[in-house]
């Protein structure tokens, strides 16, 4: 199968370091190896005390601003919340740029939404700016801001052509797939209802080729500025999607089947890593739906990677999914309506198994560059019906990546129901096979687009039902991140939130577990335009911070502007103590006769 051929480019030609089944690591005595250090900084050297930060003091917030920096990001966040301005925002940028011409227009661009926004034109233009935030104490996480300007009809062509597979354009391949995880027109165009996220539409293999060495100039900018820059990368970009659509349907299918055992083993409603079935019940139960002989079975379960548990968890049951399994012939699961068995994976003509084979080559080039020039890589969520397959690439990233620090960074989005069950997962087989645990913890991105399609479509909305309940999954998450933190000094994680809150939590947490700020096991980031008076304390007190700095031409960056000011009407409700602070500070100038402020 083309998937066990091409997954092996990912990973390190390493033996793993526990077995499978062994008994999970507690958190008062971490796995031995070289991730776990006891108390995370407990062995270091006594730290200083950390400084107070002060997120309503205006005059700290924004001493690294010039006075008419504060005067053009109040006119432009309160722009954004303008609702009969943005209703019409694209024909007042087409007319301003007739009447004013090219020229004009782009000067008026950098003089408001675009200067406010984005970071520069080019790699070159926006050293200045990241040297001047890194001199107070706020890094970078660069991103090309790019993106094609579509018409909603030619995105949804492109995106039914790309995630249609040739089995099911000629009708022989689709009665058998979940339509959670099929592409629907009314869907097609993915950058609808999407906050603070660039989307990719695959147009063929140069493309992809094209935006992996975008990535990669991307990479070797952030490594010429700082010895500890991050860049985000989108798996959409890289590849073509349809690939990502039929694995997720894999994953997901896979682990609803161990669901199913579960509650036939009366293992209903528990939480992942708490779910355990009995292997020689699992054994009869798939012996009897004729999925596999006995004896095969018991081929999956050996000595060496079950233990002397005698149970199969999810990790184990998730890991026969393998490049090192002969399973791709069992790879069917029953079917709960039909009761009959079905393939999971449907089979890939050659021309998309050439596709798959170059987005995890393309994958693996990023990732060695990365390496080398000592940048991380924060791989992007994305929609739920390609997350798991995302996920899943980049758990063999990190596998073979991770081995000394975390140079790959999954991001988990807290506004999913199951967002702790995967996050617990992951930090436990991070344990298990000794590599070290990388996240990015955020909200999500996509919460009134996957609302709607669940809706249309007919599945279970896989969104928590309030933002309160979203809140709690994000705490709940990075509370156990934390926690794992204070035993593993080589875990780390990123708290990217503008929600004062969150961050609040987590400096308190910080406190409490004994996570130093200068141990950086910790990352505080926000989009550049917002939050600086979190971003800016936090840095200025020795919180490692980081803006998503995306750059580019002001013509071709104006697709990711429009978007930016829409969600930014939606999110105005946190900015409205933004907008006070900015006035604030802008008052105090005005009457100390400080408007020539010159940030030092």
């Amino acid at each position: 199968m083309a998937l066990r051929r091409a997954l092996p480019a990912l990973r390190p030609c390493i033996p793993r370091f526990v077995p499978l089944s062994t008994a999970p690591a507690s958190r008062e005595q971490p796995a031995a190896g070289p991730a776990a250090v006891p108390g995370g900084g407990s062995a270091r050297a006594v730290r200083p005390p950390v400084p107070a930060v002060d997120f309503g003091n205006a005059q700290e917030a924004y001493r690294s601003r010039r006075t008419w920096e504060l005067a053009r990001s109040l006119l432009v966040l309160r722009l954004c919340a303008w609702p009969a301005l943005l209703a019409r925002h694209e024909q007042l940028l087409y007319v301003s740029r007739k009447l004013l011409g090219q020229r004009l227009f782009n000067k008026l661009m950098k003089m408001t939404f675009y200067g406010h926004f984005v970071a520069g034109e080019d790699q070159e233009s926006i050293q200045p700016l990241l040297r001047h935030y890194r001199a107070f104490g706020v890094s970078a996480i660069l991103d090309y801001g790019v993106e094609e300007d579509l018409s909603p009809e030619e995105a949804e062509h492109k995106e039914m052509e790309s995630c249609t597979s040739a089995a099911e354009r000629d009708g022989s391949g689709t009665s058998k797939r979940d339509k959670q995880y099929q592409a629907h027109r009314a869907f097609g165009d993915r950058r609808n209802g999407v906050i603070s996220a660039r989307t990719y539409f695959y147009a063929n293999e140069a493309k992809c080729d094209s935006h992996m060495e975008t990535f990669l100039r991307c990479i070797e900018a952030s490594g010429r500025v700082s010895d500890d820059g991050f860049i985000a990368i989108k798996l959409t970009a890289l590849g073509r999607p349809q690939f990502l659509l039929q694995f997720s349907e894999v994953l997901a299918k896979w682990r609803c089947f161990f669901h199913q055992m579960a509650v036939e083993q009366g293992q209903a409603g528990l939480a992942a890593m708490d779910t355990k079935l009995e292997v020689a019940v699992l054994q009869e139960s798939v012996a009897k739906m004729g999925i596999a002989s006995r004896a095969e079975i018991e081929d999956w379960f050996t000595a060496e990677t079950l233990g002397v548990s005698g149970t199969v968890d999810l990790l184990d049951w998730s890991s026969l999914i393998d490049s090192r399994t002969k399973l791709s012939k069992h790879l069917v699961v029953p079917n709960a309506q039909t009761g009959q068995l079905e393939p999971l994976l449907s089979r890939f003509t050659e021309e998309e198994e050439l596709q798959m084979t170059r987005m995890l080559q393309r994958m693996d080039v990023l990732a060695k560059k990365a390496t080398e020039m000592g940048v991380r890589l924060m791989v992007d969520a994305e929609q739920t019906y390609f997350q798991p397959a995302i996920s899943r690439l980049t758990l063999e990233m990190q596998r073979k990546f991770n081995v000394e620090k975390p140079l790959i960074f999954n991001t988990y989005q807290c506004y999913l129901k199951d967002a702790y069950d995967n996050v617990t997962l992951d930090v436990e087989l991070a344990r298990r096979e000794g590599w070290c645990f990388g996240a990015k913890l955020v909200r999500g991105a996509y919460l009134a687009q996957e609302r709607a399609r669940a809706a249309e479509i007919g599945y279970e909305d896989p969104i928590n039902p309030t933002y309160e309940a979203t809140n709690a999954m994000y705490h709940r998450c990075l509370d156990y991140v934390l926690e794992e933190l204070k035993h593993n000094a080589k875990a780390k994680v990123m708290v990217a939130s503008h929600n004062e809150d969150t961050v609040r939590f987590a400096l308190r947490r910080m406190e409490e577990l004994g996570l130093h700020p200068a141990d950086h096991q910790v990352y505080f980031g926000q989009l550049l335009g917002m939050c600086d008076q979190i971003s800016f304390p936090l840095g200025q007190a020795g919180y490692p911070v980081y803006k998503y700095v995306p750059y580019g031409p002001v013509m071709e960056v104006l697709p990711y502007l429009s978007r930016r000011a829409l969600e930014n009407s939606s999110l105005m409700k946190g900015t409205h103590r933004e907008r006070q602070l900015l006035w604030l500070e802008l008052l105090r100038r005005l009457r100390t006769g400080s408007l020539f402020h010159r940030p030092a």
